[in-house]
């Protein structure tokens, strides 16, 4: 079973993935509260069922992403499975059912962004694409969020996401931070 791990944004979230069908999840607020040891223990009882641990890698705050990456990372090193890697706006957009903009916080204000036609960026609530509904995770109002009923649960949009990530090694993982995201458009 594949074990996702997001920790890059206002929520953070923990899904047991088997195939394509979620077995457990749990999504609750980021930060000093988050509890991600105790969130795995209760979703995943026995770890030898852990065959793949998947982390978000942003971008996001320091904090968070090292929160998330560090634990997985320990994670899939004491079992011997794979670690694989996922953009966060990835995760982001593969929860809407319908094409739609992922957002991140990227503080002061502005958004990092990632549209259905490619389009990456960083920019204020005005300078996100409005071709498509917005998707994320966020603390900072200014953006209408496409409802939830119109969303796949974060279990749901890691098997629609599993694509995407790549196979990182244990000691090469390389998470983008908030300030390295203009190098990556």
């Amino acid at each position: 079973m594949l074990l996702a791990i997001d920790t890059s944004s206002a929520l953070s979230g923990v899904a047991l993935v088997d195939g394509d069908r979620v077995s457990a999840e749990s999504v609750k607020p980021s930060g000093r509260g988050f509890d991600i040891a105790a969130e795995v223990a209760r979703l995943v009882p026995h770890l030898d069922v852990v065959s793949e641990v998947l982390v978000a890698l942003g971008p996001g705050s320091f904090t968070g992403l090292r929160q998330g990456i560090a634990f997985g990372v320990g994670l899939a090193m004491s079992l011997r499975v794979p670690l694989l890697g996922l953009g966060t706006l990835d995760l982001a957009a593969a929860r809407a059912r319908e094409p739609a903009v992922a957002v991140s916080e990227a503080g002061r204000g502005r958004f990092f962004y990632q549209a259905p036609d490619g389009r990456r960026g960083v920019a204020e609530a005005a300078g996100v694409p409005p071709e498509w509904p917005v998707v994320g995770w966020l603390r900072t109002p200014g953006l209408d969020l496409l409802p939830e009923a119109r969303q796949r649960s974060f279990g749901e949009a890691v098997i629609a996401a599993r694509s995407l990530a790549k196979e990182v090694g244990y000691g090469t993982v390389k998470p983008d931070y908030m300030r390295q995201f203009g190098e990556l458009v």
